[in-house]
C-alpha cells in the first residue's frame, strides 16, 4: 500500500487546523511534522508546542521528522506528546542505534533519514531494526526545492534491498514531489510520499484526492 504524508511546513499557520483537516478529510494517510533546530539545518521550523496542539486535535497518524542535531535527546519528549513514527538523521546522531533503540522501546516506530549526499548503502545494515527508510530528494531545511533526479537510483537501491532481504521497512521519499514526478518516485520503489507545495498551494482537498488517485489509491 502507498502512503501520503502531507507536509504541514507548507500549510498557512494562520489556518493550520484549517488545512490539516482539508486534507485528512480529503483522505491523506499520515501528516508530516518537520522539526527544524537551525543547527542541522539552517532553518527553524516549530517544535513541540505546535505537535502537542495537533495531537489534540486529530486522529491521523504523526510522521514526524526531526531534522535536529543529536535527535535522541528529544526522542521521549516527542513520543509523550502524540509523535507516532519518529525519524532521525543518519548524519545527525553519533549513536544510530541507541536513537533507534530509544524510540522502539517506548512503543514508537522508527524512521531514519539520509541525505541526498549519503550513500543509501550505509544505512542498508539499520533497515532490520527500523520501521521507515526516508530518503531526502532535495536538501533539508527548506520547502519547495526543485527534486534533485540523482536520487531516483537511490530511491531504487533501497527498494530492491528490502525487497531482497524480505524486510517490511517503508520507503519514504521528502522534497520536491509534484504530480509530475509522482509516477518516477513510485515506479522507483517509493511507498510513503511526502508533499508540501503540492498540497497546499491551491485546493488542498483536490490536490490531495488527485495525488492519491495518481498513487492508485
Amino acid at each position: 500500500m502507498n502512503y501520503l504524508s502531507p507536509s504541514i511546513l507548507s500549510a498557512d499557520f494562520m489556518h493550520l487546523q484549517k488545512d490539516i483537516d482539508e486534507t485528512v478529510s480529503a483522505g491523506c494517510d499520515w501528516l508530516h511534522i518537520d522539526v527544524m533546530d537551525g543547527v542541522f539545518v539552517p532553518s527553524i521550523s516549530y517544535g513541540m508546542p505546535i505537535l502537542k496542539q495537533i495531537n489534540e486535535h486529530t486522529d491521523t497518524f504523526l510522521d514526524v521528522h526531526l531534522m535536529i542535531t543529536e535527535p535522541g535527546r528529544y526522542v521521549q519528549e516527542f513520543i509523550d506528546i502524540g509523535a507516532n513514527l519518529i525519524t532521525v538523521h543518519f548524519e545527525a546522531s553519533h549513536n544510530i542505534k541507541n536513537a533507534i533503540h530509544q524510540i522502539t522501546s517506548e512503543g514508537a516506530r522508527a524512521g531514519l533519514a539520509i541525505n541526498p549526499e549519503t550513500s543509501v548503502e550505509a544505512v542498508f545494515p539499520y533497515l532490520k531494526d527500523i520501521d521507515m527508510l526516508l530518503i531526502m530528494t532535495v536538501r533539508p531545511g527548506f520547502g519547495g526545492q526543485k527534486y534533485l533526479d540523482v536520487c531516483t537510483p537511490k530511491i531504487k537501491k533501497a527498494a530492491d534491498y528490502i525487497r531482497e532481504n524480505n524486510l517490511k521497512t517503508k520507503l519514504e521519499v521528502d522534497g520536491g514531489i509534484n504530480f509530475d514526478n509522482l509516477p518516477m518516485v513510485l515506479d522507483a520503489g517509493a511507498n510513503v510520499i511526502v508533499a508540501g507545495s503540492s498540497i497546499f498551494r491551491g485546493d488542498i482537498a483536490d490536490n490531495t484526492k488527485r495525488m492519491l488517485e495518481i498513487m492508485g489509491r
